[in-house]
């Protein structure tokens, strides 16, 4: 016990803010518990840290308000009441709502993009629970901190009959080495998950992992949920910027959420940055309008990951459109890769694939078309080849389609490897010495151009598939 006090004189003593002291006890209080648990002063540490990183993340240094906060962070949900925008969750029948209020919740992974409520909710369990509650940032945790986070959990399960709940935020920062060591813990219930990601967890989570959760999914914040939070902001006297007489035009306030795309962490950030900025009117009201707003945000940029979900999502919606014969479609979906910052290069390559996979023989200058924009945005660059890229979307988008050319490979291609080395029937061969002539090669072969039969009699294929038809075209 001596160990752990200077534990916590030496954690006072590097923790800064208005109160210590205080704050040390706080967020370290069952420091000498694990200490007479598990008698082991790094896992002791190891929990201290991870009981001061809930203080920072979900407020724990007690129940003033950190005015120097982010007003996201100010206006953080502490209770459903608040936690707005997720009512496919977390409305009152939902099971989900009902599994945290009675505090029977299995493990479970929180997928969606940033802003949509997943750290919130995770506070929201914290605040629920009777189990031990313990946030373990992927950014900064490693295997030695889950050993001290289990060795910890088993002793207070064995002793107090105490669950323990692992907020795992970013998950999918662990690779996959380090996340099959969460498996046998989830298994025998030493820790309930709770992870939270912004990729999909079918590419950035293990299986195994994923069938023993289960996956909720937090859509981007919709634009009447948006604006119930930005009222809020703008009328909470305690948290938010009720104090600063901030009046917001309906123009302006479309533009805060337009802006936010579904962010409800930016939007706050947003309003807070132009509210701050923006100097008061002689009566002391703070105005936002649009100007104010264009002049200092700028632009947004679209979310929009190259190497992730999002990219392969877009991608799929621009090549559906232009199949459906939908320029119009096309047109958005190709706008938006633009805004995001994909390669045009990737684009150009999938419309030259596009021209023979949908269009094939029912417009052969498809094909033709599309190569030359490709080659286009090679020599143009960008932004002017975005003209190019939009010539080619909206022409091969009003074409005729035929995929009979792509139907009849896939087709070939499974018999190829279904039937191995079938031979080449012996006229088709040819026959370029002596030998071979003599042992038939060529034999009985008709010379199209001599022959005009042997378009229609002769066979092309070998002797067990005689008569398959691969190329079927569509009657245009």
């Amino acid at each position: 016990m001596r160990e752990a006090s200077s534990y916590h004189r030496e954690k006072s003593s590097s923790i800064t803010g208005f109160n210590r002291e205080s704050r040390c006890k706080s967020v370290c209080s069952r420091c000498p518990e694990l200490y007479r648990i598990t008698g082991d002063i790094d896992t002791m540490r190891t929990m201290g840290k991870e009981h001061e990183y809930r203080a920072d993340l979900f407020g724990g240094g007690g129940d003033a308000i950190d005015t120097a906060s982010p007003l996201a962070d100010r206006l953080r949900p502490q209770d459903f009441t608040d936690f707005v925008g997720q009512d496919d969750i977390v409305a009152p029948d939902r099971p989900l709502r009902r599994a945290i209020e009675g505090d029977t919740l299995s493990s479970v992974i929180l997928w969606g993009p940033p802003g949509t409520g997943k750290t919130s909710l995770a506070g929201i369990i914290a605040r629920h629970t009777k189990a031990q509650f313990i946030p373990f940032p992927a950014v900064t945790s490693g295997l030695p901190g889950l050993r001290a986070v289990v060795k910890a959990a088993e002793q207070r399960r064995r002793m107090y009959q105490q669950r323990t709940i692992l907020f795992v935020d970013e998950i999918h920062r662990f690779n996959k080495a380090q996340q099959d060591a969460f498996l046998p813990h989830v298994e025998r219930g030493t820790i309930i998950l709770v992870g939270a990601t912004t990729e999909n967890p079918s590419f950035e989570v293990i299986a195994p992992l994923l069938s023993r959760s289960m996956v909720v999914v937090l859509k981007p914040i919709s634009d009447d949920a948006m604006d119930k939070i930005l009222e809020r902001a703008l009328t909470d006297t305690e948290c938010g910027l009720g104090n600063m007489n901030v009046r917001v035009t309906p123009g302006a306030r479309r533009r805060l959420i337009g802006y936010g795309n579904g962010d409800a962490r930016g939007t706050l950030n947003a309003l807070e940055f132009v509210a701050t900025q923006t100097q008061a009117d002689p009566d002391g009201q703070v105005r936002l309008d649009e100007q104010a707003l264009d002049a200092a945000l700028l632009k947004k940029a679209l979310r929009y990951d190259r190497a992730g979900e999002e990219h392969y999502n877009l991608i799929s919606a621009y090549i559906k459109s232009l199949r459906d014969s939908d320029p119009d479609g096309a047109l958005y979906w190709l706008a938006r890769m633009l805004e995001g910052g994909e390669d045009p290069k990737f684009i150009a390559r999938r419309m030259v694939i596009f021209a023979s996979e949908d269009i094939g023989n029912a417009d052969p200058l498809a094909l033709v078309i599309a190569t030359a924009v490709a080659e286009a945005v090679q020599f143009v660059g960008l932004p002017e080849a975005q003209i190019n890229l939009a010539h080619g979307t909206t022409y091969l988008a009003s074409r005729p389609k035929d995929n009979a050319s792509y139907v009849g490979l896939r087709e070939a291609l499974e018999d190829a490897r279904a039937f191995g080395n079938l031979e080449v029937p012996l006229h088709l061969r040819n026959a370029v010495t002596s030998l071979m002539r003599d042992l038939g090669y060529g034999k009985g072969y008709k010379y199209v151009h001599d022959d005009i039969s042997a378009k229609t009699e002769q066979s092309h294929l070998p002797e067990r598939l005689r008569g398959k038809r691969y190329y079927r075209p569509k009657a245009l």
